[in-house]
């Protein structure tokens, strides 16, 4: 992939998202009392439980089903989920952690140049779709990884997928599109 610019594209995680079980009942009343950082949705039902390292935000559930977001790794992601397990162990409650999966990754990447998305849009036509009048970006869907993309046209772009390695990848199927659609630079 040598379109005349030798740097390497840095990729940021934002976000990830996972999701594990704890294979029993909880009691959402006693951790929105005995808990530290919790905050109970008693019309959601459910309890949000926010941790200070890692820093993420799970959303609790009494069937024992848990969300965990704000991540920035997958790791960080794994081990955010096993602190918060053993913290409802703490709580009292036979906690045993299973199931656990990265459910979405959110990055951010931004290109060394500008992009002309109308161009974009009418050369990917099937794939991308861009309405100005609704969203500043461009949407490009990325069916076989299961990966969106939203190209902004000062050249940054957000990527949604199922792991890191998708995103990875996206970067990396998009890039000589954009490249094809790059605003020449003004004198």
């Amino acid at each position: 992939m040598d379109f005349g610019n030798e740097d390497a594209l840095d990729i940021i995680i934002t976000n990830v998202v996972a999701t594990f079980r704890c294979r029993c009942h909880l009691n959402l009343r006693t951790i929105a009392l005995e808990g530290v950082n919790v905050v109970y949705k008693p019309e959601n039902g459910k309890v949000l439980m926010k941790l200070r390292k890692p820093k993420i935000t799970a959303s609790i559930w009494s069937s024992g089903k848990i969300i965990c977001t704000g991540a920035t790794s997958e790791d960080e992601s794994k081990v955010g989920a096993r602190r918060l397990a053993r913290t409802l162990q703490k709580l009292g409650f036979r906690v045993r952690f299973s199931d656990y999966k990265v459910v979405n990754v959110l990055a951010v990447c931004s290109m060394p140049f500008s992009i002309r998305l109308i161009d974009f849009t009418k050369k990917n036509r099937p794939i991308a779709s861009y309405e100005p009048e609704l969203h500043p970006a461009a949407t490009y869907r990325i069916k076989q990884i299961k990966a969106t993309v939203q190209v902004f046209s000062t050249g940054s772009i957000t990527v949604t997928g199922p792991n890191v390695q998708t995103v990875a990848t996206a970067v990396e199927q998009i890039y000589p599109l954009l490249f094809e659609c790059q605003k020449p630079l003004r004198k």
